[in-house]
Formats: C-alpha cells, structure tokens, sequence
C-alpha cells in the first residue's frame, strides 16, 4: 500500500468568501467535494496538509511584480475559509507559503518524506496557479502525484483544462473525488 497524503491547498476567504480579494463566483463548486476527501483522509488517519496563501503586510514580496498584495497575514483573507484549516487533529499540519507552490522555500518535502509518504493527493485553488505548480515540486521532489479535477477549479477555465491535461501528461495522474477517496483509505 501506498503511504498517501492529502494536500489541501489555499482554502482561504481571500477564494472562497463573496468578499475576497481574489473570489470567483464557481470556487465554491469544489468546498463540498474538499470536505468529503478531507473527512475520509480524517477517518482513515491519512496525513491532511493544509496550505495557506500568506504574506507580510510591509516587506517587499516577489509576488506584488505579476499579482496584487493578497492574503496578508492576520487578515480576513488569509484566513480560512469556514470549515477549512486545521481542527487539532493528531494527523493533519499546516504549511503556510509564499510562492504558488506549496513544496517551495516551505519545510513541506522535508516532513512528507520523514513520514514516509509516497504519494500526494492535491486539491484546492487555483488549478491552473497553485495546484500546477504545487503538483510540479511534488513531482520533482519524487513524489507520486494525483490531482483531483472535480475538487479544484480555476477562473479561467481553458487554463485550468490545459493545466490539468499538461499534469495527466506530464506529472501525475488526474482522478475524481471517487477516485481519490479510495486512495486516502
């Protein structure tokens, strides 16, 4: 059997809450498939990973060049969105980042590899940002890659079909909910 984590990533007001910086109307297509992947990961004791936007609110940020300043920490958009973060359980940690890519300048594959985790299970926003290059460091850093298409979107969607075929492809393996449920059990 494969050690399987999941990486949920960016679930934040900043996406998800009709008053975020950064909110598309069909991200909240994807909260209730979140929720059943990360209810099974919490009931089969698989590692949970939630990744966090955050950035400071007076240092210079490689980011502001291509991106407006987003998710500024103790903010309302870098929080959580309701029902998502960490909720104190033994088998779930919390990453938080300053690039698109959960793995880069974060302790991210340092931990997955001390846990002996083969595999990642990516969901969240942006398909196209985020889980792209998020689900590329993971690759490069030798983990196996799925994406779950149906529990991640973009506001651009041809960029986040593209994405999505480019890591079928390329990176990984492309699932559904149904698909990835049984691979966190």
């Amino acid at each position: 059997m494969t050690k399987t984590a999941l990486i949920v990533v960016d679930m934040q007001n900043s996406f998800l809450h009709p008053d975020g910086e950064n909110y598309y109307a069909t991200a909240s297509d994807i909260i209730e498939r979140i929720e059943t992947l990360i209810k099974t990961a919490a009931d089969a004791d698989t590692l949970i990973v939630h990744v966090a936007d955050r950035h400071r609110a007076v240092f210079a940020d490689f980011e502001d060049r291509r991106l407006p300043r987003h998710c500024i920490t103790g903010g309302f958009n870098a929080e959580y969105f309701d029902g998502f973060g960490p909720t104190g359980l033994q088998n779930e940690i919390e990453i938080v980042k300053r690039r698109f890519s959960a793995f880069f300048a974060t302790e991210l594959a340092l931990f997955l590899n001390e846990q002996d985790i083969k595999r990642v299970v990516l969901c969240g926003v942006k398909t196209n940002v985020c889980i792209r290059a998020t689900a590329q460091d993971a690759f490069a850093h030798g983990f196996e890659v799925v994406v779950v298409s149906d529990a991640t979107n973009s506001n651009r969607p041809h960029l986040a079909k593209a994405s999505l075929e480019d890591i079928d492809r390329y990176l990984g393996a492309v699932k559904t909910t149904a698909e990835a449920v049984e691979m966190l059990t």
